[in-house]
């Protein structure tokens, strides 16, 4: 089961986090290549961030999944997620990072 967590210092009071939650499962399913209903994705904010030394709308991400992680897979999904984030949340991409791991990679967990 992928999951993608996002943490963003955006305050998401009052902003609509269906499309998010929507836009988010259907890009990592099909960039992944598993069903939507295997796909977990969790967002929290606002939480403390600072990016190159200031406080400006910024997320952080970490994808796990259980195989089907490349290193292509993990540029599609580093741009398709930072245009949901830069259309819904208003984060600039170069304010968005991404960590990725595949649990079968090298054994046990590995980053890619």
């Amino acid at each position: 089961m992928p999951c993608l967590y996002i943490s963003t210092n955006v305050n998401l009071d009052g902003i609509d986090k269906d499309p998010i939650f929507s836009e988010a499962t259907k890009a990592v399913a099909a960039i992944i290549g598993r069903p939507q209903h295997l796909v977990m994705v969790i967002l929290k904010g606002p939480v403390a961030i600072s990016f190159n030394g200031n406080k400006e709308p910024a997320a952080y991400a970490e994808m796990v999944s259980m195989g089907g992680i490349t290193k292509q897979v993990k540029r599609d999904l580093i741009a398709t997620l930072g245009k949901i984030l830069e259309a819904k949340l208003s984060i600039p991409r170069t304010r968005f990072f991404l960590k990725v791991y595949d649990t079968t990679a090298a054994g046990n967990s590995s980053k890619l």
